[in-house]
């Protein structure tokens, strides 16, 4: 399995509204931290994630969470 790229060291927060995300595993996508798309010549697919309430998400900036979509803080390792 291919690793995937890093897009950032570091989460991306957003307030989110509930609804359906779908978190780019690849890296390559230029919307992050969400799919565009850009894994279609990849082994990746994005991740479908839904939020139920309206809340702060620390959405995976590097792609390598043990917890993905979410950051775990594996970017201070890389």
């Amino acid at each position: 399995m291919d690793n995937p790229e890093i897009a950032a060291k570091h989460p991306f927060v957003r307030d989110e509204k509930p609804g359906v995300y779908y978190w780019c595993a690849c890296g390559r996508s230029s919307n992050q931290p969400f799919c565009n798309g850009a894994h279609k010549t990849t082994e990746f697919t994005p991740v479908k994630t839904e939020i139920t309430e309206e809340k702060k998400i620390a959405w995976c900036g590097c792609k390598h969470s043990g917890n993905k979509p979410f950051c775990d803080g594996t970017h201070k390792t890389l």
